[in-house]
């Protein structure tokens, strides 16, 4: 459990920094969630909840963290062995909602990550699509480039 507490203190610590957050800070923060794969759901719940409370410019980083751990651990373990993704995935919908409160420049990367996610066979096209839906202006945007580019 003190893995754990560590954990938490590393990603609040975030917040002391202004974002982009460093790589160095992620790798620490990432490293201490893989040590923690036996508690993965307090690592979980302290992710979704920093989201939850975060300012808006801190809402990307929050993703940016689920992505580092969920594919580390899928690189470490095996998709198959992987207890983060399942575990994320099962509060997505209000999560997202929560990351779509960042700000407006931040929408875009957002995006650029669920989408990446489904390329990469990160999550399934199942959980990705309704994720995507939930995006603001999404569709205002793929109009845009659409019509841009006749």
């Amino acid at each position: 459990m003190e893995v754990v507490t560590q954990f938490n203190a590393e990603l609040k610590s975030i917040l002391g920094f202004r974002p982009p957050i460093s790589r160095a800070k992620m790798a620490i923060i990432t490293k201490l969630a893989i040590k923690s794969a036996k508690l993965y759901k307090h690592v979980v719940m302290h992710v979704e909840r920093f989201i939850a409370k975060c300012p808006p410019d801190f809402k990307v980083p929050g993703l940016y963290v689920i992505d580092s751990i969920v594919r580390q651990s899928q690189h470490q373990l095996g998709a198959e062995k992987d207890v983060f993704a399942p575990r994320f995935s099962r509060n997505f919908s209000k999560t997202f909602q929560q990351i779509f409160e960042c700000t407006e420049e931040d929408k875009p990367k957002v995006v650029r990550v669920l989408n990446l996610w489904q390329k990469n066979g990160v999550f399934t096209p199942d959980v990705v699509q309704p994720l995507l839906s939930l995006a603001p202006g999404i569709n205002n945007i793929l109009t845009f480039s659409k019509s841009a580019n006749p």
